[in-house]
């Protein structure tokens, strides 16, 4: 009998992320959301692809993560693309300000999810990956691939 894998409890994943950047550190932040906002985003409707994290002011900022808006909203809906702020401690931000002043250094989200009945998203500090390490984790992701297809047929 196989292993199955643990359920994840993300409720969206930035997979882009890790192709395109490679992760030094990860922090877990919680998000500040409207009403209509968190129940757009326990219901799944919330895209990371293109966001990034910005500090400002001695302030987390998580940018252009766009939430849908609520089907039930009335007037009191929100702005899909407003920037939210993300609540750390003190001495993270202050690790976070340091390390983005660094070339090549960035703040991306990498997935959202709900604990213990609040908003969180786990955030990377991220340095940009070559054309060419894109190519060699591609190509060691298909090698891995094909041993362990080549496994489970001989098995």
């Amino acid at each position: 009998m196989a292993k199955s894998k643990p359920k994840d409890n993300a409720l969206a994943q930035n997979r882009k992320a890790r192709h395109d950047y490679n992760i030094l550190e990860t922090y877990e932040a919680g998000i500040v959301l409207t009403g209509t906002e968190i129940k757009s985003v326990r219901a799944s409707r919330i895209n990371l692809k293109d966001g990034f994290a910005q500090v400002k002011n001695g302030e987390v900022w998580l940018i252009n993560v766009h939430i849908s808006l609520y089907d039930q909203g009335n007037i009191f809906n929100h702005d899909p693309l407003r920037n939210r702020k993300l609540l750390l401690h003190k001495k993270e931000i202050k690790h976070l300000s340091e390390e983005t002043q660094k070339k090549g250094i960035t703040i991306v989200p990498l997935k959202v999810y709900i604990k213990n009945g609040f908003a969180k998203v786990l955030i990377g500090i991220a340095q940009g990956k070559h054309v060419y390490d894109k190519r060699e984790t591609i190509k060691r992701r298909d090698q891995e691939r094909e041993i362990r297809r080549t496994l489970k047929n001989y098995g």
